[in-house]
């Protein structure tokens, strides 16, 4: 007879328990698609908002650049899922036309309250889009490794994404930990949603 599990550890853990019935693989599979293709979307069209804040005003060249060389990286990623999703047949999120919505205005908002805001969100949605990919690569590792390696990829681009926003000083922006503390609950709950619906 297994030994009973620790119940706080089963509640603070973040990969999901395997599922039973046929099927559920198949189904696990098109959550993680879904929710990632969800998420590279959002952060296509965050960089596409925040780049055009800044693009063409005098002295924001090197951030448009920035975000511009960020946005084409996650449209990179966004294609891949793209091709996954047509592929295997699995439906993007019903969530999409929303998502667009909240991630324009994130990256709009974000960028006029200048550029160590619009670092502090992408710190903010990197950090969360990382632990999220650890968690499907530890999920994935021994049933999809193609897809996991493929996974750590795209999580080791993000983390450059996290640590660059760092360096030009998000945690500066006004406002800072109420600013991360919220979009990275707005990030939590969109990923839960998203892998849903």
């Amino acid at each position: 007879m297994p030994a009973p599990q620790d119940p706080e550890a089963t509640a603070n853990r973040r990969i999901p328990l395997a599922r039973p019935g046929p099927g559920a693989s198949r189904r696990r599979r098109a959550e993680i698609l879904r929710v990632d293709h969800a998420g590279e979307y959002a952060a296509v069209h965050i960089y596409r908002a925040q780049r055009a804040v800044f693009e063409g005003r005098s002295g924001r060249e090197a951030i448009a650049a920035d975000m511009a060389e960020m946005q084409g990286q996650e449209a990179v990623h966004l294609a891949r899922f793209e091709a996954l999703l047509n592929a295997e047949r699995v439906r993007p999120t019903l969530m999409t036309p929303v998502w667009r919505l909240a991630a324009l205005a994130l990256g709009t908002g974000t960028a006029l309250l200048g550029e160590k805001a619009a670092h502090a969100c992408t710190e903010a949605v990197e950090a969360v889009i990382e632990e999220h990919y650890a968690d499907q690569i530890a999920e994935l590792e021994d049933r999809d490794p193609d897809l996991a390696a493929e996974l750590k990829v795209f999580r080791d681009e993000e983390m450059a994404h996290h640590d660059h926003a760092v360096d030009h000083g998000s945690r500066e922006a006004p406002g800072y930990r109420l600013l991360s503390s919220v979009i990275k609950a707005g990030c939590r709950a969109a990923i839960k949603i998203s892998e849903r619906v």
